[in-house]
């Protein structure tokens, strides 16, 4: 700075404010084109904005109630969240296009389905800098182990509903995955310090990966238990069941014409 004063001085905290709140309000628009589907005009298809509600609203936490956590930490966590939540209500409002479909079609179907729209939820909400590839990362591993978890549930449920068998293989298949995705990662680095870090300590790790993923699925799973109208959607996503034959169509009988009277 030369003789204009010193290169170091009180540092000042500025608390950066959106210039416009529409991004925030572009998710739920996108929602609701999505309810304007043909297979989707009906009121239980509104029901899943209770759980996109209690997922979505994940980004209004205030940091207060989670004080052990770096504020940038607690925003990548929760905006992850929230495009998780959106990218599953859109799954499952596309989800009677992808019915009934051969597993590995309705796979790419769930997985295309939530990666994009997690992808742009968080790309309209969060500005390009490192906070973004960490949570571009992040949401990518999380959109991959949801779909295949989601598709080996169905599959090892063996085509019967039940929703305690269906969550408990949810669950069990989230911890296969994620153990999956980051154990290496966790060797790799116990090797490289010597063997300083102790492999116990990728536990909590893969617990906070799971907590995540499954409290994302969580409210909208319960939403398939008790509505009907997503309970059938689920079933034929995931092929729990067989498929519902249509009911035959009955033709009138013809009436027998009278023969003319002998002349």
């Amino acid at each position: 700075m030369g003789g204009l004063g010193p290169k170091q001085g009180v540092p000042v905290v500025y608390d950066w404010v959106a210039p416009s709140a529409i991004p925030q309000f572009l998710p739920w628009l996108a929602i609701l084109a999505l309810l304007l589907l043909k297979p989707n005009r009906c009121s239980s298809a509104w029901w899943v904005l209770i759980p996109l509600g209690l997922v979505g609203g994940a980004t209004i936490v205030p940091q207060s109630a989670v004080g052990f956590m770096p504020s940038s930490a607690l925003e990548i966590f929760l905006e992850m969240i929230s495009s998780l939540g959106f990218g599953v209500a859109a799954v499952w409002l596309v989800s009677s296009y992808l019915g009934w479909k051969h597993r590995m079609l309705a796979l790419l179907g769930i997985l295309l389905g939530l990666g994009v729209v997690s992808a742009l939820v968080c790309l309209v909400r969060q500005d390009a800098g490192p906070e973004m590839l960490q949570l571009g990362i992040f949401l990518a591993a999380s959109v991959s182990v949801i779909s295949v978890a989601l598709t080996l549930a169905g599959l090892a449920c063996r085509g019967r509903y039940g929703w305690l068998r269906l969550t408990l293989w949810l669950v069990a298949a989230l911890v296969v995955l994620w153990l999956l995705v980051i154990g290496p990662f966790f060797v790799v680095s116990v090797i490289s310090s010597g063997g300083r870090v102790p492999l116990l300590a990728v536990l909590p790790v893969i617990g906070v990966a799971v907590g995540i993923s499954f409290g994302v699925m969580l409210p909208f799973m319960v939403l398939c238990f008790v509505n009907g109208f997503y309970r059938e959607r689920l079933k034929a996503l995931l092929h729990l069941g067989g498929v519902t034959a249509p009911p035959p169509v009955s033709t009138p009988p013809i009436p027998a014409v009278p023969e003319a009277a002998a002349g």
